[in-house]
Formats: structure tokens, sequence, C-alpha cells
């Protein structure tokens, strides 16, 4: 095989490679009530309203040892702040940090008390949607040449085989 298509070769590779494996949007951590922190007096469901929780993302609890917890519940334990079954305790240090590792509803409350003065947190954590397309100009998609049967990344790796096949057929 010649050195220039070895090259042609390892970047079709790459390219192909690259559309198979998108990149990883990364998760982002929310520091609940901000820099109030997990604490009474904090209206939760203000805070939560006007963001988005995915799958990976990851709530920080930040409150005063000794004087809050955070526990996870149902629903019917959030809505009633019940604390004798709790899906998750966390009454130790001075913080908790909680990933959302799947869809749903979640639901949080302090037991010591205060959640009957609104320290509960409820979300809803979806999927990560998909990356929005590469933007193109209208000057450049006019400019461009098209290909027959060439549209997204199916074309593009209807071309990348055709590309492929020429190469290996001229070895």
């Amino acid at each position: 095989m010649r050195p220039f298509h070895k090259f042609l070769l390892a970047a079709l590779l790459a390219c192909v490679s690259l559309l198979q494996n998108p990149p990883v949007v990364s998760a982002n951590r929310f520091t609940v009530g901000n820099s109030k922190g997990w604490n009474p007096g904090v209206n939760y469901t203000i805070w939560a309203q006007n963001k988005s929780f995915y799958v990976g993302d990851w709530l920080v609890f930040l409150y005063q040892p000794g004087q809050a917890d955070v526990l996870q519940v149902n629903e019917t334990a959030y809505n009633q702040c019940l604390y004798d079954s709790p899906i998750t305790n966390w009454s130790r240090g001075r913080s908790f940090a909680f990933e959302l590792n799947k869809t749903g509803h979640y639901y949080f409350i302090c037991s010591r008390g205060y959640c009957y003065n609104g320290m509960k947190l409820a979300i809803k954590v979806e999927k990560i949607p998909p990356p929005p397309p590469p933007a193109q100009s209208a000057k450049a998609s006019a400019a461009a040449p098209s290909l027959p049967g060439a549209g997204g990344a199916a074309g593009f790796l209807r071309v990348a085989a055709a590309i492929g096949a020429a190469i290996l057929a001229s070895i």
C-alpha cells in the first residue's frame, strides 16, 4: 500500500469513528439552593423551577452538621414529610453529593422538622437531549457541491465507503 493511500485510509477511518462515537456531553453539578445551601427558609420549588436536570447530573446539598440532613423519599413521603422509610439517608458531615443516574422523579426532604416549612425538593430527571446539528451558513451550503443520495451521517458513511472502496481497489 502506498503511503498516500495509507494516509487516506487512516483519515477515512478516523472520520467514521467520530461519527460512530459522538462526543460525550458533560454532566452539570447543581448546588441545591445555590449560595444559601440546604437550609430552612429557602424555597426549593422556585430554585428548581427553571432548571433542567439530566441523567448524569449531580445535586450537591450543603448544610450545617447536626442541624439538617438529606433524605431521598418517595412522592407520598415527600408530600406528607414522612421520614420513616427513606430510600437514601444522609445525616453525617456537612454535604451530600447525589448523582441523578436514571430518568424519573426524585424527592428529597429534611427530617429535622424543616420539611413542614418547605425544606424539600422535587425534581424530574430526563435523558440528555441529542446535540444540535452543526450550524451551516446559507452561503457555505449553496457553494458546497452536493452528492446524489448524500445526506447527514448516513450520506457521509455512503460517501466514505465509496472512497474507501476506491482506495482499496487502487492498491
